[in-house]
């Protein structure tokens, strides 16, 4: 009797099998993982002599904090960028940010819907997961900004509209450009550079000159403005606007919380600048009215992530970095190009204090109730986030003789992947690169992510411990 010969399974296909189960087992894991892989990747490829304008081999320090910063969406250098890298090196640069802003899961989920044409049920977990670490946690119920049955069209928006951004706000600084004198073919690249920079909110520079010849250009500006507040507010805020643009009545709460935050944040951070720097002769004061409005709204909007400066930061009042520390720290929206704690962090916890002071035992926003585990989530947020800052900060201020004021401002740019400085990052030892190399990594993979990755699987507690209230405040 012939007996049916087993199947076999091929070694590729059992590591493609652990790699999926690995995927859809812990996404957020997953997600750090492929972070650490692709800057490995990225070390190595700036580490090439093809990568620099030198033909040289890039120190391991220096490609090192490059590729973190290209993946991680940062904006810091420790080299001059503009001149340094080849342009191969820039090619790698353009690439690494549309990854790192796009995100690993939802790129993985948009090349996979692209081949199959069709999101099975592990995919859609894997990139609302990336899109909303909260789904990570077992339980969380579909009361969502983005649902699960929406997450193909999730994705869609997210391939189209960086698409269709970019391209659009080229187009429109190529005339600037080639009025300022710039070559065609120059001008045709640059363009598309600031415009990717721009929307991913990384705030690299193209040329040597910078921002120097737009500095007080409303149009060119503005345009970067634009580039950087679509990019900060998230792929489903700009999803469900191209759903309901006309329709504000049928917006989530979490657009809702989102667009006004971001909005009171950004004109309350320009009348912060505007008053501070007012009589300050290094940035706004030997300007009119005028250009002093654009600038400090230039700055308040580059705080939320973005990464661009027409001034020299570290002729700033002290009170000016401490306001745009706290911005920083906030960045932008969530599942946004942008860092941070998040806008909606941010507002959660205002609207838990509101709600203590008024005596109301809910959390209410726009005639919606919010659960009580978004403020936990929100609290476990900031506190990681200040403590990554407070750790990197204390070891940066061990091994520079840099003023805390600057080493604070360079450790939140860092961790909110921000991008501005105020020289620090450029002139740091190799010790200090590592460290900022550390908190960029950090601060990009999330505070949510970090903690459910060191707690992908919740325990079950079958018995409750008596209650006693300690004395807060």
């Amino acid at each position: 009797m012939r007996t049916k010969p087993l199947a076999r399974v091929s070694i590729p296909g059992r590591i493609r099998d652990l790699i999926d189960a690995f995927a859809t087992a812990t996404p957020a894991r997953f997600a750090i993982l492929i972070f650490a892989i692709l800057v490995l990747v990225f070390t190595l490829l700036f580490s090439l002599p093809i990568s620099t304008t030198s033909r040289e081999v890039t120190p391991l320090a220096d490609a090192l904090f490059t590729a973190v910063s290209v993946i991680c969406v940062t904006g810091l250098a420790t080299v001059d960028m503009a001149t340094y890298w080849s342009p191969f090196g820039h090619g790698l640069i353009v690439l690494g940010v549309q990854i790192g802003g796009i995100g690993v899961l939802t790129l993985a989920s948009i090349l996979g819907l692209v081949i199959s044409r069709r999101l099975g049920l592990k995919a859609r977990l894997m990139a609302a997961s990336d899109g909303n670490p909260s789904r990570i946690q077992k339980g969380v119920s579909e009361g969502q900004a983005v649902h699960l049955g929406e997450i193909g069209g999730l994705l869609a928006t997210v391939a189209i509209s960086a698409l269709v951004i970019e391209i659009a706000i080229a187009l429109l600084i190529l005339p600037r450009m080639l009025i300022e004198g710039v070559a065609f073919n120059d001008a045709i690249w640059e363009s598309f550079y600031y415009s990717v920079m721009a929307f991913t909110n990384t705030g690299f520079l193209p040329d040597a000159a910078g921002l120097t010849p737009y500095a007080g250009d409303v149009w060119f500006l503005g345009l970067l403005m634009l580039g950087v507040f679509l990019g900060s507010i998230g792929f489903p805020v700009i999803y469900a606007l191209s759903k309901n643009l006309r329709k504000p009545k049928r917006w989530s709460l979490h657009v809702k919380l989102t667009i006004v935050t971001t909005m009171i944040l950004l004109v309350l951070g320009a009348i912060a600048f505007f008053g501070l720097e007012f009589n300050n002769p290094k940035t706004f004061g030997g300007m009119d009215a005028g250009q002093r409005t654009l600038q400090a709204l230039f700055f308040s909007m580059m705080t939320r992530s973005g990464g661009f400066s027409t001034i020299d930061i570290s002729e700033m009042n002290g009170a000016s970095l401490l306001v745009a520390d706290m911005l920083m720290f906030i960045g932008g929206g969530s599942a946004s190009t942008a860092g941070g704690i998040k806008v909606t962090t941010l507002a959660i916890l205002f609207l838990a204090a509101f709600a203590e002071a008024r005596g109301s035992a809910e959390m209410e926003a726009f005639d919606r109730r919010i659960p009580s585990d978004v403020l936990r989530l929100s609290v476990s947020v900031v506190l990681w986030g200040a403590t990554i800052v407070a750790t990197s900060s204390i070891i940066l201020l061990q091994i520079t003789d840099e003023p805390l004021d600057y080493v604070l401002f360079d450790v939140i740019s860092a961790f909110a992947t921000s991008g501005l400085t105020t020289g620090l990052t450029a002139k740091s030892s190799d010790p200090a690169i590592y460290v900022l190399a550390a908190t960029m990594f950090m601060g990009r993979v999330g505070t949510v992510t970090l903690a459910a990755a060191l707690a992908a699987s919740t325990r079950r507690q079958l018995f409750r411990r008596a209650e006693e209230r300690p004395i807060v405040g």
